[in-house]
């Protein structure tokens, strides 16, 4: 699968890869930063983004797509940074491919298994009939009711498009609705295999680093070896005014723990 990416910057490379609902515009926040001593390439995952979908999704296939990637862009290694889902991605390709990671840095997620704790956002988006808003402001303030939180609202939004062969093209937004870009049927159907933990053969023992959120649950104290167990090397850092979008909630303290690693 030819995966939709972004390139920017100069230096030793670094594949970034996003969260749940995400997509590689994510990074721009700090992008700028880190573009000045890296090449940075920003990836969309299967199923997100401008990236292909495909009804198959678990950590095998989404690995699979990040070496078919390298190769495509003749990266015999790099080093990669994975954010939650991303992270989790980044992970299963180091256990799969650990000779083409430099060092491994995972942002707020751990290898263990997770509760479905997005069901609720899931039947949220699933329930709606896109194609009778008129306005993304209507979309946003129906959400409101199960989503309570105007941030995350507004982050899954970002998967929301003009219905095809819509109104934007004739100039009336909202004309025929909208829908999503992202598959959001196949992502649920899947969303079980994505909260499973990953499984190793053997732990990766090159660096890695682990970032949590000071006030995320993601990454717990307990879980530290476990961590240890799968990566025997790893640094676990903590940005204590951080949730689990710490590229988003400390910029500044993400580019700088990043940068000192790498």
């Amino acid at each position: 699968m030819q995966l939709n990416f972004k390139s920017l910057g100069q230096g030793p490379p670094l594949v970034m890869l996003h969260g749940l609902f995400g997509s590689l515009d994510n990074w721009l926040g700090v992008a700028t930063n880190l573009a000045q001593h890296f090449q940075l390439f920003l990836l969309d995952l299967r199923n997100h983004g401008a990236s292909p979908h495909n009804p198959e999704m678990n950590y095998p296939a989404l690995a699979a797509d990040l070496a078919e990637f390298f190769d495509a862009q003749k990266l015999e290694a790099a080093n990669l940074l994975g954010h939650s889902l991303g992270g989790k991605v980044a992970m299963q390709f180091a256990f799969h491919f650990p000779a083409r990671v430099e060092k491994l840095i995972v942002v707020d997620i751990d290898p263990r298994a997770y509760p479905h704790e997005h069901d609720t956002i899931f039947a949220a988006l699933l329930a709606l009939d896109l194609r009778k808003f008129q306005s993304r402001k209507d979309v946003e303030d129906a959400l409101a009711p199960a989503i309570p939180d105007l941030a995350l609202r507004r982050f899954l939004l970002k998967n929301l498009r003009y219905a095809s062969g819509s109104a934007l093209a004739a100039s009336k937004p909202g004309e025929d609705g909208f829908e999503w870009r992202i598959p959001l049927h196949a992502i649920f159907e899947n969303y079980p295999k994505l909260c499973r933990a990953l499984i190793a053969k053997e732990p990766f023992t090159r660096p890695a680093l682990f970032i949590r959120g000071g006030q995320s649950p993601y990454i717990n104290d307990a879980d530290f070896p476990l961590i240890h167990q799968f990566f025997p090397g790893a640094k676990i850092e903590t940005i204590p005014q951080a949730g689990h979008w710490l590229h988003a909630d400390a910029p500044d303290e993400f580019v700088s723990l990043v940068s000192e690693f790498l």
